[in-house]
């Protein structure tokens, strides 16, 4: 949540940040803002809402070749031109842009800070009055930001400018994702590697309680207690062309059509000369080892967990429980002797997930992460990753990622059996093929998707979704893509549960769509169908070819059992889209939301 992006260097800044800035906007644009440095000052343009209004206020004719610049998904204050960042300091001498969250703001500010009137409703002003506080005490920049970066319990990615250091940007992280990317004279700062591919592609990773001091010809890496650290660089694997939306009005419906091309690419990722599955044999003899495996995810990642629990379950008889995060975090179950934590992050940055991950790591306890950002820091910390091959994911509401991080639970579960000596039948990476093929089947079918979003949901207010077995978990999906995009009111339930309340809900008109691709609950969740339709529902049945009936509305091409979720979501994902197109909803940036989860 919330992106930052920073540049030194001899090219004109505005544009530059601006341009960071937009490719951030995944992360937060309840409001926007930059800081340019010249010969005249300090100069701050910020305002409410999208970056495209902070546009309209920079003034184009103040040069700079520093600055730094952020985008906001509140937390502290509503989303307003004050509250957005840069903030600072009461002399203007320091200015500041930040990520995360500082949980003492409240007693930094009581025991420092009493005499200093504050402009702004944020945690963040704390932060660069504390910087002046220790300056005015005589210390320098360097040493005072170290002091009250010490002093801030919570999380942060921050950068501060100094009016009477102009040349350089003061960089800080703690939690919170940052990296500093290296130029030809030039250095940047961003949140993510994206925002500044059209500048460098070869950047710096930092680690928690970590400074750097950028300027245009070096960058030192500093603990916060002043030793120096030396880091290698990295290249960014990224093609500058991922992230764009070429002919596509949104990402998302993008994403979507990417499906097909994910999944094959992880075919050839995970395969070998033997067309067998490649993957590392320590990860192999940590799933086969442990006595039970613990899958820890939020949101989408975690109804893709759902069905990993399956895979791993029915696949590699591993029992396995899959856990909400957050829910995880503060209030941890009796764990197995020895288990195998499995954590699944699309942005690998996910801040609950990070928090459990560094608790059981405290534990001694075997680690995993499922992302697609292998640089990321669940990655990172970690004993052992999996890459999901998706390429960059910009729709807040995750498509690929979701049907990428169960293709990779599929193969995790396989490679598990085998190596436990199971015998089976299934050969997971033909059987993918066969999915991929499947999923261009259903993105060719787009008009018939619109037409059920136009028929169920142009005029609804609330939608129900429901399926068994695995078919239940593909609800709780769909039922998410729908809500977060469109402000329809979506729930998914297990067709069982209908008759123990939610059944009372159900009003003339009320739509319900049903998943069936199981065989062995085909007939249970017509009956279900049934019961609604004899309350007036008006029913949507999505059946897999081989158990489909007359009247069913979309029948989708026939693939393994037990990787049917990666198949049935797609018109999941094309309905949400077309209701919220309908709605005129901005897809990509739905309100209140914003991809990368960063604060707890």
């Amino acid at each position: 949540m919330c992106g930052i992006v920073g540049y030194i260097g001899t090219e004109d800044t505005k544009e530059i940040l601006l341009r960071g800035l937009e490719k951030l906007e995944y992360r937060g644009y309840d409001s926007a803002g930059i800081a340019i440095v010249n010969e005249a000052g300090v100069h701050v343009y910020k305002e409410k809402g999208r970056i495209a209004a902070l546009r309209e206020i920079v003034d184009q004719q103040e040069e700079s070749t520093v600055g730094i610049g952020h985008t906001r998904w509140a937390t502290h204050g509503e989303p307003s031109q004050v509250n957005a960042h840069p903030h600072q300091s009461a002399s203007k001498r320091y200015t500041i842009v930040h990520n995360g969250v500082i949980e003492n703001y409240v007693q930094l500010r009581r025991e420092y800070l009493q005499d200093v009137e504050l402009t702004s409703e944020t945690d963040t002003e704390i932060m660069v009055q504390l910087v002046e506080r220790f300056a005015r005490e005589g210390m320098g920049t360097e040493a005072a930001f170290r002091k009250a970066l010490s002093l801030l319990k919570g999380s942060y990615a921050t950068a501060l400018l100094d009016i009477e250091e102009p040349e350089t940007i003061y960089v800080g992280k703690n939690k919170s994702p940052l990296l500093v990317g290296l130029g030809d004279g030039l250095n940047v700062v961003a949140s993510d590697a994206m925002a500044m591919l059209h500048i460098t592609n070869e950047f710096v990773e930092l680690t928690d309680g970590e400074i750097v001091i950028v300027t245009r010809d070096s960058i030192t890496i500093k603990t916060l207690a002043g030793d120096q650290v030396v880091r290698n660089s990295f290249i960014a694997e990224l093609d500058a062309s991922d992230i764009e939306k070429g002919t596509y009005p949104y990402y998302m419906l993008k994403e979507i059509d990417e499906q097909p091309y994910v999944i094959r690419n992880i075919i050839s990722k995970y395969k070998d000369d033997s067309e067998n599955i490649k993957l590392d044999e320590a990860i192999r003899q940590a799933v086969v080892e442990s006595d039970r495996i613990y899958i820890i995810a939020a949101g989408t990642s975690y109804h893709a967990g759902l069905v990993g629990k399956q895979l791993l379950e029915r696949i590699a008889n591993k029992p396995t429980e899959t856990h909400i995060a957050s829910e995880f975090l503060y209030n941890m179950p009796l764990i197995s002797e020895n288990p195998l934590f499995i954590f699944i992050s699309q942005s690998g940055e996910t801040a609950d997930s990070r928090g459990v991950l560094v608790n059981v790591k405290k534990m001694g306890h075997n680690t995993l992460t499922i992302t697609n950002v292998p640089g990321s820091t669940l990655s990172r910390e970690a004993d052992f990753t999996l890459h999901t091959y998706g390429g960059p994911e910009i729709a807040v509401a995750s498509t690929k990622a979701y049907t990428a991080q169960m293709a990779v639970l599929a193969l995790l579960a396989v490679d598990a059996a085998k190596a436990a000596g199971i015998e089976m039948d299934f050969d997971p990476l033909q059987e993918l093929a066969i999915v991929a093929n499947a999923m261009e089947t259903l993105t060719d079918q787009k008009e018939t998707m619109e037409k059920i979003a136009r028929e169920y949901l142009s005029v609804s207010r609330n939608c129900f979704f429901i399926g068994r077995a695995v078919d239940y978990f593909v609800c709780l999906e769909g039922a998410l893509k729908l809500k977060e995009i469109s402000y329809i009111q979506a729930e998914g339930f297990a067709g069982g549960e209908l008759k123990h309340g939610t059944i009372a809900l159900i009003e003339e008109g009320t739509p319900v769509i049903g998943v069936a691709t199981q065989e062995h609950v085909n007939l249970s969740i017509r009956g279900n169908m049934k019961e609604v339709v004899a309350r007036g529902a008006s029913p949507c049945m999505i059946s897999m070819a081989g158990f489909e009936e007359a009247d069913d509305q979309l029948v989708i091409p026939h693939v393994h059992e037990y990787l049917t979720p990666l198949v049935s979501v797609i018109p999941l994902q094309l309905i949400a889209y077309y209701a919220a197109l309908h709605r005129d909803c901005d897809v990509d940036k739905p309100r209140n939301l914003a991809k990368s989860v960063t604060v707890e």
